[in-house]
């Protein structure tokens, strides 16, 4: 018996398939046979468009400033620990 695997869809996808069907210009059905994708599958990417379009334009926008200084503190740390660890090899 053949195992199916299931399809995996990126999220630029998902979102590109929630905007046409908000546009409703194509019914969800003609959607699913354009994009091979079951009905069900695009109105529940439509609900979590919908649901989650808020955080776009939410005030916490700096967090990812804020994960990109603490990736360069990181990485600074990580070149220190390196230095160190060579150090450490041509002592012993």
């Amino acid at each position: 018996m053949k195992k199916v695997s299931r399809k995996k869809f990126s999220p630029e996808f998902k979102a590109r398939v929630a905007i046409e069907a908000l546009k409703e210009q194509k019914s969800i059905a003609e959607l699913a046979l354009q994009y091979d994708i079951h009905p069900t599958q695009i109105a529940t990417w439509k609900k979590h468009f919908l649901e989650n379009s808020s955080v776009v334009f939410s005030e916490k926008q700096t967090g990812t400033k804020e994960n990109e200084a603490t990736e360069a503190r990181l990485y600074e740390q990580i070149g220190k620990l390196q230095m160190q660890n060579e150090w450490l090899k041509k002592k012993l």
